[in-house]
């Protein structure tokens, strides 16, 4: 089968990396094609340049905007951890496609991802923050001559000083096998499988009614996961299952509202991801606090439930937005 030629550059580059380290300022001028981060709008597309700097090693740039419609801030001084997990998702795809030549047809399946982020290097200045990430892959699993899977452990650094790391583990598979493993859900279209009315937005943070993602039932401690599939940021594109950002976003919500401190930020987050949540069954989300071994944190549990079985789980440590301040 002919190869793309973005295949044979990329596999190119990570043949030679080795041997010819790219060292070079990166660029913040431009964002990246969307497609190497699976976007379909261009405005939410952070990622601007990439260098290979050796085997399995990356450095790659980013801008924060100084606004974003959906990621925040998500108080005056500070940005959106989740807007630096997202930043660090695009960046894993960047090094997926450009430096191990996977095509871009191939579906990727998450099965854990942790962060840990210092409040104060989210801080707001009133303009748009360029941020680097150096990043290195462990445990490349290959499939024939093909990559099937790797660890990708991140650093985040602004103005030179290092503001968080992420870890992912993720698999990949093309479309035929992707096809298979989704069996009759394959292709499926979003819809809300039922809803409800969402919380109020001020009780966890927002100010839209669309960005809720949560509404209250009878058990205390659980909440259903409610979603538009019409929204723009977390329905960017098209998918046949509950997007992780979404379940992520609920988890985060359902933790914000058990801490009962809509702006507290979550500092570190560890989630692991063990079944595909679907749009034609309800999900809920199970939150429980747990002792903190700092005063101004409060750790909440969140597990995902869908049809009486675990479809992901995640801890959250949210720090008191009266200390995010």
């Amino acid at each position: 089968m002919v190869r793309t030629l973005l295949q044979d550059l990329a596999q190119q580059n990570h043949r030679s990396a080795a041997d010819e380290p790219d060292t070079r300022p990166l660029k913040f001028q431009q964002t990246i094609p969307r497609s190497l981060v699976h976007r379909a709008a261009v405005s939410e597309v952070f990622v601007t340049d990439m260098n290979i700097l050796g085997p399995d090693r990356f450095e790659v740039g980013a801008q924060w905007p100084r606004r974003h419609t959906f990621f925040g801030p998500r108080t005056q001084a500070s940005h959106d951890p989740m807007l630096y997990a997202e930043t660090c998702r695009q960046a894993g795809l960047l090094i997926a496609h450009r430096a191990y030549g996977i095509p871009l047809g191939h579906n990727f399946l998450l099965d854990h991802k942790t962060y840990s982020v210092d409040a104060g290097g989210l801080a707001t200045v009133g303009r748009p923050v360029d941020v680097t990430m150096r990043v290195s892959a462990h445990e490349v699993k290959y499939r024939s001559k093909d990559v099937a899977g790797m660890r990708l452990d991140f650093e985040c650094f602004r103005d030179s000083h290092r503001i968080g790391t992420m870890s992912e583990r993720w698999r990949c598979v093309s479309s035929s096998v992707y096809r298979r493993v989704r069996g009759d859900h394959f292709a499926a279209t979003p819809f809300q499988a039922k809803v409800l009315p969402t919380v109020d937005p001020a009780l966890v943070g927002r100010e839209r009614p669309e960005d809720v993602l949560v509404a209250r039932t009878d058990a205390p401690g659980t909440w259903s996961l409610q979603f538009d599939p019409d929204h723009a940021v977390l329905f960017d594109h098209g998918v046949d299952h509950v997007p992780g950002m979404v379940l992520v976003e609920g988890a985060r919500q359902a933790a914000l509202l058990t801490a009962d401190d809509p702006y507290a930020l979550p500092v570190h987050t560890d989630f692991r991801f063990l079944k595909y949540v679907e749009f034609d069954q309800e999900c809920l989300l199970h939150a429980v606090e747990e002792p903190s071994a700092e005063a101004d944190t409060r750790v909440v549990r969140v597990t995902l439930e869908q049809n009486g079985a675990t479809a992901a789980l995640g801890t959250l440590a949210m720090r008191s937005s009266c200390q995010a301040t």
